[in-house]
């Protein structure tokens, strides 16, 4: 019966904040019978705070991400997500919509919930701030992901009638930037640095989540100064074992900051199809690596890029030697899956990976992804409970070196190598130390750090369009490069020749501001060339 009123509650308070009309920043009902109802005890207050959190995304909108750039690919071309991956989308797009409506959705419940809780009696003055607190971080959380996507957002902060969100206008990405960074300061203050809850925002998480908005607005001495904030909490460190960090045994690490809450049973998802292998589970696999993120992976002993003649690279074995994180994040052929047998995508090999660019499911490129594959979930692969990560310690430590090199000068000291080194010389990693001071090859290196150590969280479209490097992802997608079985001693790279990527710089760089907003509030306006 606890249950089922904790659930209840939660359900009757999403009910307060949910839009009328879905198309207009989720406008509140006019009917407030519930918030007359709620509002009443500190339970209601809790009850509330966490039915923010139930909004946040699962495992397809966290995973997708990374597919709307250059390091993987949706396989199935007849989806919307193809469509945004081939920049070939209009404004009516759905998931351009759905983006939109399901980020304003966490901040309409954020807003509600900052607007009532104060109406709770005798509420814990303790309790209160720290609850506002956690609602501030997670609707900054929300405008970071607006601002990226689609620039000129609106700046709601409160329920809106619908006459209201029909006239509200876009505020300048400037604006954005400067209330994510005034609010998520002040959410800091009445944070704690740890939560007795899991999967509670803290301290660190507020101030890991400006450093990383200071990073995307370019305000780099503000998210060095945010990032080095969370350095000297002294709360978190890097987890010694990247492979374990994805898997159940890594979820109590002190790298997670900030994760999506997940239980078998109970609330689960199902990763484990989306990057599942064909022979595994057939027609599920959504999502694959591509050849830019698995050449991204240096080679170990000398730290070169396998581009270098001096790297040791044998393209005959391509996998041998390479860093460590390519094994723990991508299936590559001759792994072992579980179910005790060896991945085989050679084309033509008559296995149910072979390379095909026709069959749904089926690796293009020849490779699957493994991170957050767990051996735990293979018998049931729709219901995976591994929490997924929004926020951990090693993008904080990323997002220091990265504006410290940026500021340049004194600001690129040993802390700079430091927080580059000790994520590159985790015990299962090992990778060379960084010793260069040099700007320019500084600059490549975190670049790099940031492809490989953070693939498949959701980073990469992000930092190709604060770098503007977009140009450098269009063309055709590539897999592998392997000896052909047909003529040994032949080298052959997979490519997907009818699926090309267009990229305009005048037009890529953001999304449009979803068709059906343009329609009802002629206040907006378009994003150019859209």
């Amino acid at each position: 019966m606890k249950t089922f009123k904790m659930l209840f509650c939660i359900c009757l308070i999403s009910l307060s904040v949910v839009s009328c009309e879905k198309d207009l920043l989720n406008t509140v009902p006019k009917d407030r019978l519930a918030s007359d109802l709620f509002w009443k005890t500190e339970n209601d207050a809790l009850y509330a705070s966490t039915g923010i959190y139930s909004r946040l995304g699962d495992q397809w909108r966290y995973s997708s991400m990374d597919g709307y750039s250059d390091i993987a690919h949706f396989i199935l071309q007849w989806r919307s997500e193809s469509a945004i991956e081939k920049n070939t989308f209009a404004s009516n797009e759905n998931v351009v919509a759905n983006e939109w409506t399901y980020y304003y959705g966490i901040i309409q419940a954020a807003s509600s919930f900052l607007e009532n809780v104060d109406k709770v009696p005798n509420l814990d003055p303790l309790l209160n701030a720290r609850l506002k607190g956690e609602a501030k971080t997670l609707r900054a959380f929300a405008y970071i992901n607006l601002a990226m996507l689609y620039g000129n957002v609106p700046l709601v902060t409160k329920s809106m009638s619908v006459a209201e969100a029909k006239a509200i206008s876009g505020s300048d990405v400037s604006l954005i930037w400067d209330f994510i960074s005034t609010e998520l300061t002040a959410a800091a203050a009445d944070l704690p640095t740890t939560q007795t809850e899991k999967g509670r925002v803290t301290k660190g998480v507020a101030l890991g989540l400006k450093a990383r908005a200071m990073l995307y607005a370019k305000r780099f001495t503000e998210a060095r100064s945010a990032s080095a904030s969370v350095m000297a909490l002294g709360v978190y460190q890097i987890n010694s074992s990247y492979e374990k960090l994805f898997d159940y045994s890594g979820e109590a690490s002190t790298e997670i900051m900030f994760a999506r809450q997940y239980t078998k049973n109970i609330s689960a998802h199902d990763v484990y199809y989306m990057y599942t292998a064909n022979s595994l589970y057939t027609q599920r696999c959504q999502l694959i690596p591509t050849k830019q993120l698995v050449d991204a992976y240096l080679m170990k002993t000398t730290g070169l890029p396998i581009t270098n003649s001096a790297s040791g690279f044998d393209p005959f074995n391509p996998y041998v030697g390479r860093d460590p994180r390519l094994s723990f994040t991508i299936y590559v052929n001759g792994d072992v899956l579980h179910n005790g047998k060896v991945l085989n995508t050679l084309p033509g090999n008559a296995t149910a990976d072979a390379i095909t660019s026709s069959a749904e499911n089926v690796t293009q490129t020849g490779w699957y992804f493994k991170k957050y594959v767990s051996s735990s979930d293979y018998s049931q692969p729709w219901n995976c409970g591994v929490n997924l990560i929004y926020l951990r310690y090693a993008e904080v430590l990323l997002t220091y070196a990265e504006a410290s090199i940026e500021l340049g000068g004194a600001n690129i000291d040993q802390s700079v190598r430091d927080a580059l080194n000790v994520i590159r010389g985790r015990a299962d990693v090992g990778m060379p130390l960084v010793t260069t001071s040099v700007q320019a090859e500084l600059r490549e290196i975190v670049r790099r750090e940031r492809m490989v150590e953070l693939a498949i969280e959701g980073h990469r479209l992000y930092d190709i369009r604060r770098w503007e490097i977009g140009p450098s992802t269009a063309g055709t997608i590539k897999g592998m490069t392997y000896n052909s079985p047909s003529s040994p001693g032949t080298l052959v790279t997979a490519e997907l020749t009818g699926f090309v990527k267009e990229f305009n710089p005048s037009k890529h760089y953001l999304w449009p501001i979803p068709f059906a907003q343009i329609t009802l509030n002629p206040n907006l306006t378009q994003n150019p060339n859209w």
